[in-house]
């Protein structure tokens, strides 16, 4: 079928006449990465609620048809055809209205595009191009997409649109960046609307509305922010879908995690286009982080076709947010938990496993451990023999643990959730092939001091959606108990490990900031404390790398965000950096031909 190049004679009917009104409706939908026909179904479905509403143009977020983000999935070419196919059949169906703006994939000239199309009167009536493709983080653009070149607004209804998608938005100016917006505020655009995949971390919607503020403050437009929502393996979306006046006041804002279709209505005023819409609450801080790990476990369940999940119950608090997590993100009936109990379980803990399950009403089995723990041993004694007891025996425990966990996930079907947490994974106080076994993890991006509050608060709380009861489901005893693995007598976290606050305070530099080690000595730390706490940061990588995915709320995550080498030999002194000396360093005047060089 011809594309159009730019908007064509054809829709003049459609857009001469000035409007003094103009519907968007906002699809804030939840597609599934390669679900290229569901996909397409919902955007059939917002469509048909746009045109009950009267809208003039149903947006839909950045890489739509093939979810987001398709990473390399996308660099296939039946993968490709497929994407147009859908587009081209949703094209020829948008004679009678409205309008749709829909981010899909495109080949164009033998280059591959993050694209925008716009659907209209049974035709792609104009494609515009990512421009500034993101390459950090969580973002591998640049590996698989072309940069497209900089267009002017699309024209709907008789009104500019704008299109810059995502990071056209975001970037500050630099040598690299096109300035997309201010492109097309000098060519004619009257609303920007910006398809966005933008995925959730602590604080992100502050960082998104405080950019887009400065969007529209720089062209003095009025602005539609259009993000995806839900679960894409370690990766939340959470819509937070909002608008803004040209005045910079907010127009609208949609609720985050979950779906939302709602139609603004902007009104032609003496100063330019006026929207006065919805404006749901907003979650922050630690609500938006359970919300996120809700969310992110439901989708990877259900995205993935698992009928539930299980996980091992041990009476300790990790395990008891997983499980009330999962309650939340699934239901009860899909939800099974098993205890898994040696000689060093203590009865308080037993204790504290049945009043979590009878609060959560979960399935609960209790299967002791000591026969094949024995039996482990008694194998194995001829090899160790003359060889002291240590970790291995402790090891042996969780091992069997994992083993019997997964022999029930591989009968039943269900997956099973690792519990474990940032601090944990972030020094390795954990056993590969025995408590890390499980296919997805929701509290492994969430630190333990964190895995205290987020207790405390479901206890008083839960999110819009939450299929779990109401009221305290963690026992008490459970938050205020000190935390410990039981694979020895009266063992303690803190026997290994620095007190939580500590360690996290740590943590944090290390991992979220990456100072330097003098730096946190200066802090106030003991230097023996942080050293030792990098040595393990560093030593533990090879674990991460085998971890199970798990949901992403920070913005330094292990394994999208901080990408380590396992082989690596260098260790921070802890000493003070050495100033660079410039008097060294030889570098080109004006006039010299290195200008040329590169």
């Amino acid at each position: 079928m011809p594309i159009a190049k730019s908007e064509p004679a054809r829709l003049d009917a459609f857009m001469t006449q000035p409007a003094s009104e103009f519907k968007i409706t906002l699809a804030q939908l939840n597609p599934t990465v390669g679900d290229i026909a569901g996909n397409a179904a919902k955007a059939r479905e917002a469509r048909a609620q746009a045109k009950a509403a009267g809208a003039d143009l149903v947006v839909l977020p950045e890489l739509f048809i093939a979810g987001y983000p398709p990473e390399d999935l996308v660099l296939k070419p039946a993968f490709q055809a497929s994407c147009r196919a859908a587009i081209e059949q949703l094209a020829r169906e948008s004679g009678e209205g409205p309008a749709m703006l829909i981010g899909t994939p495109w080949v164009e000239g033998g280059k591959l595009y993050n694209a925008c199309a716009l659907l209209a009167d049974g035709r792609i009536a104009a494609l515009r191009y990512k421009v500034n493709l993101p390459n950090y983080g969580v973002f591998d653009e640049k590996r698989v997409f072309a940069r497209g070149p900089v267009a002017g607004p699309i024209t709907v209804g008789g009104v500019r649109i704008g299109v810059p998608i995502c990071e056209d938005t975001w970037i500050e100016e630099s040598a690299e960046y096109e300035n997309v917006v201010e492109c097309l505020a000098e060519t004619g655009a009257e609303i920007l609307v910006v398809p966005n995949g933008s995925p959730y971390a602590r604080a992100k919607a502050d960082m998104r509305l405080s950019i887009s503020v400065a969007r529209v403050t720089e062209s003095e437009l009025p602005l539609v922010y259009l993000n995806q929502v839900g679960g894409q393996d370690e990766l939340v979306f959470d819509g937070a879908s909002f608008a803004l006046n040209a005045d910079r006041s907010l127009a609208a804002q949609l609720p985050a995690f979950g779906e939302s279709v709602t139609t603004l209505r902007f009104t032609k005023e003496a100063d330019g286009w006026r929207c006065a819409g919805p404006v749901a609450p907003m979650l922050d801080d630690d609500n938006a982080d359970y919300a996120a790990c809700v969310l992110g476990l439901r989708d990877y369940v259900g995205k993935n076709g698992f009928p539930g999940v299980l996980m091992g119950i041990s009476g300790g608090i990790d395990s008891a947010l997983c499980a009330a997590i999962a309650v939340d993100a699934l239901g009860a009936d899909r939800v099974r938990g098993v205890m898994l109990p040696f000689k060093y379980t203590a009865q308080v803990s037993l204790d504290d496993a049945a009043k979590l399950v009878k609060a959560l009403g979960i399935r609960y089995e209790i299967l002791p451990i000591a026969d094949a723990v024995n039996g482990f041993e008694a194998i194995l004694s001829g090899v160790f023999k003359g060889l002291p007891r240590d970790i291995t025996e402790e090891n042996l425990q969780a091992r069997t643990r994992g083993t019997l966990l997964m022999a029930i996930s591989n009968k039943t079907g269900a997956m099973v959730v690792t519990t474990g947490n940032k601090s944990e994974m972030s020094v390795g106080y954990a056993t590969l092939y025995g408590d890390m076994n499980g296919g997805f993890n929701p509290i492994k991006d969430i630190y333990k001091t964190e895995v205290f509050r987020l207790s405390r608060l479901r206890n008083t709380w839960k999110p819009d959606g939450a299929l779990g009861p109401s009221g305290e489901v963690i026992p008490e005893n459970i938050i205020v108990r000190p935390p410990t693995a039981e694979l020895r007598d009266n063992q303690l976290d803190q026997d290994s490990l620095p007190p939580y606050d500590i360690l996290d305070a740590i943590l944090e530099r290390l991992v979220e900031r990456e100072q330097p080690l003098a730096e946190i000595v200066a802090a106030g730390f003991e230097r023996e404390v942080v050293t030792r706490i990098d040595r393990l940061l560093n030593v533990a990588e090879y674990k991460r790398w085998q971890a199970a995915p798990g949901v992403k709320v920070t913005r330094k995550n292990f394994g999208r965000d901080r990408r380590y080498p396992i082989t690596n030999r260098f260790r921070d002194a802890g000493t003070p950096l050495p100033e660079p000396d410039d008097t060294l360093v030889t570098r080109p005047g004006k006039g010299s031909t290195g200008v040329f060089d590169g």
